[in-house]
């Protein structure tokens, strides 16, 4: 076999191959960013609670539906936006932390999502719900990650200079501006709308990959914000190409793959990014014992 072969003709000869590979570097490209954002916001397991908060959501559009693309969708996305709002009120009008009330409501939306799609589905419906099937993702599901992204790129460059400045001292924003609260909203709806977004592929318990391992990786190598974007929607689309052709070849699930491939760029980039434990080690100051 020729490289083109092993590495191209896979996506050239097999449709469901080639909406797969479009549909993930359309989340990567959405998700990457937003992840860069919830990294430096010291919000990474945020989103993990959020993508098990649409949960029930996206239960309720398939009790209603079925597997149909935009019940889900909306569903998922309204229970996201409630669950966010209600550990925000917490917050706000008593002694807990919003990640403890996060942590307290994701854990009740994942039971109930489960639960609801018991009620009418079967286990392989609770399969595709929670872990997704980026291979079978078709033109309409296509045309809604793509909306998706639109309006996940066009929200954040519309906040860019108030979420970067919270993210470098949320107090000074607050004290010199009003913006703070309304742009936290807005960018924890981006979150559940790319979590809905990556959900139509991975899942709920898998959709956070593509958006906070790339991320996590790019740090690894730049120091400023636009060039972790970059890199974080580089290693997403990477992650995506190499993870649907081990899934082909091997025979394996192939949101899992994806991740999995993500994950291992995380730890080369850990090991031997120019910020990692390798480059840091080599480079810190060797002091003399007098």
């Amino acid at each position: 076999m020729n490289a083109f072969q092993v590495f191209i003709e896979p996506f050239a000869q097999f449709g469901f191959m080639n909406r797969a590979l479009v549909g993930a570097i359309i989340l990567s490209v959405s998700a990457g960013p937003v992840g860069v954002f919830l990294m430096l916001r010291r919000m990474s397991l945020t989103g993990d609670a959020m993508a098990h908060a649409i949960l029930p959501g996206a239960a309720a559009g398939f009790l209603v539906s079925g597997l149909a693309i935009l019940p889900m969708t909306l569903g998922g996305f309204a229970a996201g936006l409630v669950v966010a709002l209600l550990a925000g009120l917490v917050s706000r009008f008593t002694i807990q932390r919003e990640d403890t009330s996060l942590a307290a409501f994701y854990l009740i939306s994942l039971a109930l999502g489960v639960m609801l799609v018991s009620l009418k589905g079967s286990n392989v419906d609770l399969m595709h719900v929670l872990f997704g099937t980026v291979l079978a993702l078709n033109d309409d599901a296509l045309v809604m990650i793509g909306a998706i992204a639109t309006i996940s790129l066009v929200g954040l460059a519309v906040i860019w200079r108030p979420l970067f400045a919270e993210c470098l001292d949320p107090t000074f924003l607050r004290s010199v501006s009003k913006a703070g609260h309304p742009v936290h909203l807005i960018f924890l709806a981006l979150v559940v709308l790319n979590l809905v977004g990556g959900f139509q592929a991975l899942g709920t318990l898998l959709a956070v990959g593509l958006m906070m391992l790339p991320a996590a990786a790019s740090r690894f190598w730049v120091r400023g914000l636009e060039g972790m974007c970059a890199l974080a929607v580089g290693f997403g689309v990477v992650s995506s190409y190499f993870g649907l052709l081990i899934s082909y070849y091997l025979g394996v699930a192939s949101g899992p793959s994806i991740i999995l491939v993500a994950g291992g760029i995380y730890v080369v980039s850990l090991f031997f990014g120019r910020r990692g434990v390798i480059f840091t080690r080599v480079q810190a100051p060797r002091h003399r014992v007098a």
